[in-house]
């Protein structure tokens, strides 16, 4: 008899917020090459349809959900959208939908703050309470922070204060539901090769007066290992936490950065 590999999710049911593009992607790609159906959330339906074509060609079930994880009424029905379609079962909630962009205290006005800790805080929140009813005992919710939920950067005080929100709801919420052996883990990315890391480093260089080139390099000069992560090597840490494997782990957060923090 065939014993089933500890990171096999074979026959599990996850759904990916912000599964349209970057880090969603590579995690909802993951996740299928790890044998689960993936659900992917967002608000444009065609980059959520790119991510579905992917996962299928990888010989799993995919849909795709368009929904406004900010909004309560629309995180309820494309919860309910996405229950129905997998049997009323959702095994793995991955709450990876984030905005960033920079939101100085010092700055005039408050720009963004509150459409950044909506998305980022007020979304987890809604999607973790409406799944949770779907979502049977020894289910996975994972939460994507950032190591800015770690530490502080100057002018990203939106940003910041909605990542280390993430890693104290994780904490929370993870005692919530142990007694029904959930696990909730939070995964705190540095940088990553997606758009909004990009926008990240040309905002950098615009404020340092130097090029995107330039300011890459020095962006990742304050990495250890000297590089940039790909979407997928978050995707298998997710996978990793999702498995039999990562039973008994929960309430904690997970750095996955070359290095840039050096502290639990």
């Amino acid at each position: 008899m065939t014993t089933p590999h500890p990171f096999s999710l074979e026959g599990k049911h996850a759904l990916v917020t912000g599964g349209g593009s970057g880090i969603g992607r590579g995690i909802a790609l993951e996740l299928a090459r790890a044998g689960a159906d993936v659900a992917v959330a967002g608000r444009r339906l065609e980059p959520l349809q790119e991510t579905v074509a992917a996962v299928e060609a990888l010989g799993r079930r995919a849909i795709a959900v368009t929904m406004d994880v900010a909004d309560e009424d629309s995180v309820l029905a494309g919860v309910t959208e996405v229950a129905g379609a997998f049997d009323g079962r959702i095994d793995i909630l991955v709450n990876n939908a984030g905005i960033g962009g920079p939101n100085a205290c010092s700055a005039e006005g408050t720009p963004r703050w509150r459409q950044i800790l909506a998305t980022n805080v007020d979304g987890v929140f809604f999607c973790s309470h409406a799944v949770l009813p779907h979502m049977p005992d020894g289910g996975r919710v994972i939460h994507i922070s950032s190591v800015l939920g770690k530490f502080g950067v100057p002018g990203y005080t939106a940003y910041c204060t909605s990542k280390h929100a993430v890693v104290g709801f994780t904490k929370a919420m993870a005692l919530e539901v142990a007694p029904r052996a959930i696990t909730v883990n939070a995964i705190c990315p540095g940088w990553v090769e997606t758009d909004m890391a990009r926008q990240g480093m040309e905002l950098m260089g615009q404020g340092l007066g130097i090029p995107y080139e330039e300011a890459r390099r020095q962006a990742l000069a304050a990495v250890p290992l000297g590089r940039i992560l790909g979407t997928d090597e978050i995707g298998s840490l997710v996978v990793y936490l999702a498995s039999p494997a990562a039973g008994g782990i929960t309430a904690q957060s997970y750095s996955i950065c070359g290095g840039q923090v050096m502290s639990s």
